[in-house]
C-alpha cells in the first residue's frame, strides 16, 4: 500500500498575496506529483504535519493564513538551499 503524500505550492509575490496550492495528492497522485517536482528539479520538502494540513486546503486557493509560518520556513529553506547550489557551483 501506498501511504504517500504530497503538496505542491507557488507562490509569485508580484501577483500573490499569499502563496497558492496547486496540486495536492495521496497515493498514486502524490507519487506523480513527486515525479514531475523531480523531473523539474524542483526541491522537495518533508514535513508530514504541513502536508496533512495541506491537503485539507482547497487547490487553487491561496494557502489558509493558519499555515503561513510553516510555509515560511518551507521558502526559508528553499531560498538557503539554492544559495548554497549556486554558491558550489
Amino acid at each position: 500500500m501506498n501511504h504517500a503524500k504530497a503538496a505542491a505550492l507557488a507562490y509569485n509575490r508580484e501577483t500573490d498575496r499569499a502563496p497558492k496550492l496547486v496540486a495536492k495528492g495521496k497515493g498514486h497522485i502524490a507519487d506523480k506529483i513527486i515525479e514531475k517536482a523531480k523531473e523539474f528539479d524542483v526541491p522537495l520538502f518533508q514535513n508530514e504535519m504541513l502536508v496533512d494540513s495541506l491537503l485539507k486546503a482547497e487547490v487553487d486557493a491561496e494557502i489558509p493564513q493558519a499555515l503561513y509560518q510553516a510555509v515560511v520556513e518551507v521558502f526559508v529553506w528553499l531560498y538557503e538551499s539554492e544559495q548554497k547550489a549556486q554558491m558550489s557551483r
